[in-house]
């Protein structure tokens, strides 16, 4: 899918903003996303780090969560911003693997540049039950 740079960047204020609500007091490392639907809402989220680390929830994951929750199936694009520029963890990539295939990940800093990869270049031996297909193929 290609994106204009108007909804690149409007996508990547949309993470940007949601870093904001980062709730991260141990670690001070706050990851924003953004999700573009398939009907063009973005939908926005920003990572939990409690004192237990294993008991965190990303913000890409937050962001696709809550589309999901909210009923959304398909998406666009997927933006993920930090401080640096760090592409998502191994848990974010197998969900992004899952259910955005076909969306461009827009992996930004705080500065607004950004790099464009694929769920595959992300993860390029994801799991894949045999049994189910992404709902993006």
């Amino acid at each position: 899918m290609n994106l204009s740079q108007e909804t690149i960047y409007h996508l990547i204020d949309a993470a940007i903003e949601a870093r904001k609500k980062a709730y991260t007091p141990y670690s001070s490392y706050q990851v924003g996303a953004a999700v573009l639907t398939e009907d063009n809402q973005i939908i926005t989220g920003a990572n939990v780090k409690g004192g237990s680390f294993n008991l965190i929830c990303c913000g890409e994951r937050m962001a696709l969560l809550k589309a999901l929750f909210d009923g959304h199936r398909k998406f666009k694009a997927v933006v993920t911003v930090t401080n640096d520029g760090a592409t998502p963890c191994g848990s974010c990539r197998q969900v992004i693997y899952e259910l955005c295939q076909k969306a461009p990940i827009i992996v930004a800093n705080i500065d607004r540049s950004y790099k464009i990869y694929n769920a595959q270049d992300l993860l390029p031996h994801a799991f894949e039950d045999p049994k189910t297909k992404s709902n993006t193929k």
